[in-house]
């Protein structure tokens, strides 16, 4: 059992995947023999959570997820925790393993109750798992309303119920938990879990193999976490020309802040020299805070040699410009009204599919949607076919931003990162990382490497900030040699 953090480095299978991972690791075990490690796995866990507790709450559902809860109870029993099982139900339709597991539960002296305790120290959410195809409703939406609103810790097994494997999309309203909330994936992790309302609903997630490791040798798997992003080493004998350009462009009148975020996180970054065009002709060509930014005419930014971000704060003057940076710019980082550019616009993106030179897109989710044609709902609905098609659309990168980022590109396993929080949600953030991007494409870096290394990192510098400091994005564009 491992506790996974946002350093883990793990293949991500959804319901279809991990059905596969179950059925091969079935067939060469006894039976029930999966269901029995998983009951072992969420006891030992529990108990590791809640070592004191006097009252364990274990709320079984309908299928398999229930038949785990009922093994866990058995185990909790025996090592001496007053175990109290809620369960309503029909034994004969109970799937074969779980059925076996109430027979063991009965044989070890427990019975189910049909109602929730009056109290607990440690609450076990086993109601709906991997196979649920419905929400919680009924005793089992009321059973899940009295966890979350109790003070005891939650531990989900293999799935928040409700909680989509595939989509991160849940079922119902997110439920606001006082206290702390673990999650026990079993067999396998899921791209749900770290995408969408998935992180919000896990909390802490673990991992419990039930002694089945899976690689992804067939490359087979839904997505990957991409794990840690080490920063690369500089040699002493370097200079400012070894980590490259970044030229930013944007900065429409009333928007030239963005483009100097995007410029002082490519400079911290490591890029070894940074320029600025503005497209505000009445904004000033120098900022007192980094006076290493280069600023230049827009229309005299070099176009060769250098990585562009291009979209920061542009307005609606950029749509004018794009046709001629996608012909002739080297790599690309395009970034909100470079994008908005792009929506609709065919012959536009036809250019950007045929380019040579690498592009990474950033969108978030209404900037998908108008890219896509569709709704911010439909986006959201499922957000790795969303990038995975824009990626394939555009033949470009793209990294679709939000909870649990998804880094998608052609030909390649989409990555979910799984670092950050909702302190980043304040304006400029994006414009920080889209420099960041720009300075990591500088110095070399391939295009899916660079968006996902600059995700895990813009995360990362968020997950440490000190509790008592604002994060601010002009703070965050500055974060990264500090706090690496």
């Amino acid at each position: 059992m491992q506790r996974i953090s946002t350093h883990t480095r793990a293949p991500l299978w959804g319901k279809a995947g991990t059905r596969r991972i179950e059925a091969q690791a079935s067939a060469s075990l006894p039976p029930h023999t999966l269901m029995r490690r998983a009951g072992l796995g969420i006891a030992r866990l529990a108990m590791a959570l809640a070592p004191h507790a006097r009252h364990i709450w274990v709320a079984c559902g309908p299928g398999n997820n229930g038949g785990d809860g009922f093994e866990a109870a058995v185990q909790l029993q025996a090592c001496g925790f007053h175990t109290t099982v809620s369960w309503r139900g029909d034994a004969t339709a109970l799937p074969s393993d779980a059925r076996a597991a109430l027979t063991r539960l009965h044989a070890a002296g427990l019975s189910c109750t049909p109602e929730a305790p009056s109290h607990w120290d440690l609450a076990i959410d086993a109601l709906l798992g991997l196979g649920s195809r419905r929400p919680p409703d009924g005793h089992l939406a009321d059973w899940l309303q009295r966890m979350h609103a109790a003070d005891a810790p939650l531990l989900s097994v293999d799935l928040p119920s409700g909680l989509d494997a595939d989509t991160g999309v849940g079922t119902g309203p997110v439920l606001v938990s006082r206290a702390p909330r673990h999650c026990l994936s079993l067999l396998s992790l899921k791209p749900g879990q770290f995408t969408a309302d998935g992180r919000d609903r896990c909390g802490t997630l673990w991992l419990d193999d039930l002694g089945c490791a899976v690689d992804d040798a067939s490359g087979s798997a839904d997505a990957w976490l991409p794990g840690f992003a080490p920063d690369q080493p500089r040699l002493h004998a370097t200079h400012k020309g070894s980590y490259g350009d970044v030229a930013v462009l944007g900065g429409a009148p009333g928007m030239v802040g963005a483009p100097i975020l995007a410029a002082t996180a490519a400079l911290h970054a490591g890029a070894g020299r940074v320029f600025v065009g503005l497209l505000d002709p009445a904004a000033a060509a120098w900022d007192a805070t980094a006076p290493e930014l280069m600023f230049r005419p827009h229309h005299t930014l070099p176009q060769h040699g250098q990585a562009l971000v291009c979209g920061c704060g542009g307005g609606e003057a950029l749509a004018a410009m794009l046709p001629a940076l996608l012909d002739h710019a080297g790599p690309l980082v395009l970034d909100a009204d470079a994008l908005n550019a792009l929506a609709g616009q065919d012959a536009l993106q036809k250019r950007l599919h045929q380019r040579a030179s690498p592009a990474v897109l950033t969108p978030h989710p209404l900037e998908a949607a108008r890219l896509l044609n569709c709704s911010t709902a439909q986006v959201q609905a499922d957000r790795l076919a969303a990038a995975r098609t824009l990626a394939e659309r555009m033949n470009s990168v793209v990294l679709l931003k939000g909870s649990g980022s998804v880094i998608a590109s052609p030909g390649a396993p989409a990555l979910i990162n799984p670092s950050g929080n909702a302190r980043l949600a304040s304006a400029g953030t994006g414009d920080v990382l889209a420099g960041f991007i720009g300075a990591l494409l500088a110095q070399g870096l391939d295009p899916r490497s660079a968006a996902w290394r600059a995700a895990w990192r813009h995360g990362d510098l968020a997950d440490r900030w000190p509790a008592h400091r604002p994060l601010t994005a002009s703070a965050l564009a500055r974060a990264w040699p500090a706090r690496a």
